[in-house]
């Protein structure tokens, strides 16, 4: 889709009465030319006057029948010429008019109705590169797109969005009243990948005077900042640069061990990095005796690694993070990407 500039309803109505005058004047044009070919009842000649008063009585429907046209020539005008533009005087004064109207009332109404709906969603805040590839994650791991909200400035990243079928926010992330439009209050998890350090705290601290409930997950430039982040409230941090350093880092001792750590992170081929609930053949086997790769048992609000002494044997409550194949996943729907919390008896994401 072309980008097209909107306008408000007002300038549309008020095009579309310029639009109708033009129409108008047409008119009265055509009858003062063929003037010769009228008759009004008081004996006055036409006039421009008369000529503007019978094409308006005329458009109007109103046709008081003072002035009539006499002559074949005029009567013939009146019906090839005249008629049709009434027909489109009308459709142009009253019809879009009320297009217009309703349109706005239209989405206005569906606004307040996803507003009413909304909850337990994920709000991306930045739809840049970051942003928009957090999306595409989110949405191969069996999110809907009617529960991802996206925030931007950007028009054209909001068309994007929108054209993936994701609801749009356009507006400055870091503003509580922009956040409050994207129902934050009642979202589960918050994704903030702005473009600068200082707006992602700033983002965070917002969020958090929000609401206290959602999962915030921001990224960062440098590191020395992800403290100030997690201090702002921010429940995981991503640095992004280092992260980007150190795969390049093990790209250049070891191209393989690199190619397997970017088929653990990217979703839908070969390995993955997946969080799942401990089963009754897991409970009471060390991490190692688990016939899929364990890297991690989370008890409780704890995550800790295989080698953990404290770990012991594996409990019917734990959760596991393992490497699966993704042929395995999908025999099981079960697992889930790593880092995607689900809460105990809250249903999934919906929009």
């Amino acid at each position: 889709m072309l980008p097209r500039a909107v306008s408000g309803p007002l300038w549309a109505v008020f095009k579309r009465v310029l639009l109708a005058l033009g129409i108008l004047v047409l008119s009265a044009v055509i009858v003062y030319l063929g003037r010769a070919g009228y008759r009004d009842s008081s004996g006055k000649p036409i006039g421009w006057l008369t000529a503007f008063y019978y094409a308006t009585v005329t458009l109007s429907t109103t046709g008081y029948g003072d002035v009539v046209p006499v002559s074949d020539p005029a009567r013939l005008i009146n019906t090839l010429v005249v008629t049709p533009l009434r027909v489109l005087f009308l459709l142009v004064l009253v019809g879009t008019t009320l297009e217009v109207l309703t349109e706005r009332t239209r989405t206005e109404w569906r606004q307040e109705r996803w507003r009413s709906k909304v909850r337990d969603h994920t709000v991306v805040v930045g739809y840049g590169t970051k942003g928009s590839s957090a999306v595409q994650t989110l949405l191969k791991n069996g999110h809907s797109p009617e529960s991802i909200v996206v925030v931007d400035t950007d028009p054209a990243r909001i068309a994007e969005a929108n054209r993936r079928g994701l609801a749009g926010i356009l507006g400055d992330g870091s503003r509580g009243e922009v956040l409050e439009r994207a129902e934050v209050a009642k979202a589960r998890n918050v994704v903030i990948s702005a473009n600068r350090d200082d707006t992602a705290v700033l983002t965070t601290l917002t969020v958090r005077r929000l609401t206290r409930r959602a999962t915030v997950v921001a990224s960062v430039r440098e590191a020395e900042n992800a403290p100030l982040l997690r201090q702002s409230g921010a429940s995981s941090v991503v640095t992004s640069s280092d992260t980007a350093g150190q795969l390049l880092g093990v790209a250049t001792i070891s191209p393989k061990v690199s190619q397997v750590v970017q088929d653990l992170l990217s979703y839908g081929d070969g390995l993955e990095l997946l969080e799942r609930p401990a089963d009754t053949g897991d409970a009471g086997k060390e991490p190692g005796a688990v016939k899929e790769p364990v890297l991690a048992v989370i008890r409780g609000s704890r995550t800790m690694r295989y080698d953990d002494v404290a770990i012991g044997t594996i409990e019917l409550t734990d959760r596991l993070v393992v490497v699966r194949s993704v042929h395995n996943r999908r025999a099981d729907p079960a697992p889930r990407r790593a880092g995607r919390t689900e809460m105990p008896g809250r249903p999934g994401i919906s929009g």
